[in-house]
This record gives structure tokens, C-alpha cells and sequence, in this order.
């Protein structure tokens, strides 16, 4: 099943650049290994060595955090929109 997955800015340089990339994948988990596959080096910025999302990375699909549904075994229908948000913090002391 096709599914789109948006990549942000600060790693599209890692997918040549490109911010949209169709896959076929049953689950997030898989979407993710599948982005390794073709772009080596990218899950190590959105994974821990245990396997698990980065504190500070968000995934969506169809807008709904994985964190509410289920994790990386979150399923994945033909059609469906994975966005990968990194989390910013920072700003200026007043």
C-alpha cells in the first residue's frame, strides 16, 4: 500500500533534498525502515538504539500523533499521510 511521508527541513539532506516520499508500508515502524533502506543514516536521527522514537520527534498520520494510537505499529492504509515533526524549543529571554 502507498503511503506519502512528509520530511522536514532539517532532514532533507539526507533524502536528496526531497521533502515528499512514497512508500509501501503496513506500519509506521515499517515506513521507517523502509526510509533507512533508501536514505541510510536518517532513522538514526528519529530512533534510539532500542528502536524506539526520539523524545523529541513527532509522528503523524493523517494528523494523529502515534503516540495516542499505536506507537510505531500504528497501521498504515493505502493513501495515507506520515509527517515526521522534529520538536523545537528555544527562543529569547525577555
Amino acid at each position: 500500500m502507498s503511503v506519502t511521508v512528509r520530511i522536514p527541513q532539517p532532514l532533507r539532506r539526507f533524502t536528496e533534498n526531497r521533502d515528499v516520499i512514497e512508500l509501501s508500508a503496513g506500519t509506521v515502524g515499517e515506513a521507517l525502515e523502509q526510509l533507512e533502506r533508501q536514505y541510510p543514516g536518517i532513522t538514526e536521527r528519529l530512533r534510539e538504539s532500542d528502536g524506539q522514537l526520539r523524545r523529541f520527534v513527532n509522528i503523524y498520520v493523517d494528523g494523529e500523533d502515534i503516540r495516542f494510537l499505536n506507537g510505531l505499529a500504528t497501521e498504515l492504509r493505502d493513501g495515507m499521510e506520515v509527517s515526521i515533526i522534529p520538536a523545537i524549543a528555544g527562543g529569547s529571554a525577555l
